[in-house]
């Protein structure tokens, strides 16, 4: 049976009922992130600060499991303005210097704490 590793950011500050990623053998889970100012926990006004805040984000969960945001091989991206689908692409392309994970944008209904994305996904450690 491989390891079991519950991945949570030293930063975190809520105490809600789930890791912010799983890692088992080489792979990661990681749970939905919204793109809340930490201080907050609103998301922020400015949309392009909200799409940093959300991949600094990812990319800070997979950095704690020791990982790249080259390591995703699958994410899943809710929103529930697909007119926003350009505006996330063009910041989401820049996260990565490799190739990309397989990926879905969703449309969803409301988001938790007013979030205009929700991304989750999985990663293998190259």
């Amino acid at each position: 049976m491989p390891e079991r590793r519950h991945i949570n950011l030293p930063s975190r500050r809520h105490n809600l009922p789930f890791s912010d990623a799983v890692l088992v053998g080489d792979t990661l889970y990681l749970s939905g992130r919204i793109g809340v100012d930490p201080e907050t926990l609103t998301a922020p006004a400015d949309l392009d600060q909200e799409i940093t805040l959300l991949l600094d984000g990812v990319r800070d969960v997979l950095a704690e499991a020791g990982m790249t945001m080259d390591d995703l091989v699958y994410v899943q991206i809710y929103c529930p303005d697909l007119s926003l689908f350009d505006r996330f692409n063009q910041r989401y392309r820049t996260y990565f210097t490799k190739e990309l994970a397989a990926r879905a944008f969703l449309g969803s209904g409301k988001l938790l704490l007013n979030g205009r994305f929700e991304v989750q996904g999985i990663a293998v450690r190259r």
